[in-house]
């Protein structure tokens, strides 16, 4: 498979758990990228990691999670899952949290960073 359809391929995954879960729209979301060689993957999303500390990281673990399969039900529910329910197979585990804890947790993170402003238009 070229390495432009794995690309594609993933961001069509997570636009598929977006459009799945009932608290969120695909329209909240803006999505951008850069194709560089395979070798600078992992240096590119650790480095944006540390930098930015986007939530989905940091805490609110599980977006760009797959069906687990039916042999780790036990598994604990991912926390974007507790706070966007609608993936059917998240909803057969079982919560790692609740609404109100990972909230707070949010707003912990959220008070602890301070984002820097946009050098560029969104």
């Amino acid at each position: 498979m070229p390495h432009g359809h794995v690309l594609c391929n993933r961001i069509k995954e997570h636009a598929d758990s977006i459009i799945a879960v009932e608290n969120i729209s695909l329209a909240d979301f803006r999505c951008r990228w850069l194709v560089v060689d395979e070798v600078f993957i992992p240096l590119g999303e650790s480095l944006l990691i540390s930098h930015f500390k986007p939530l989905w990281n940091v805490v609110v673990d599980g977006f760009g999670n797959h069906d687990p399969g039916s042999g780790r039900a036990r598994g604990k529910k991912p926390a974007w899952d507790v706070l966007h329910p609608g993936r059917g197979w998240a909803e057969r585990l079982q919560p790692a949290g609740t609404h109100e804890e990972i909230v707070a947790r949010i707003q912990s993170h959220t008070a602890s960073i301070s984002i820097p402003p946009a050098e560029f238009p969104l």
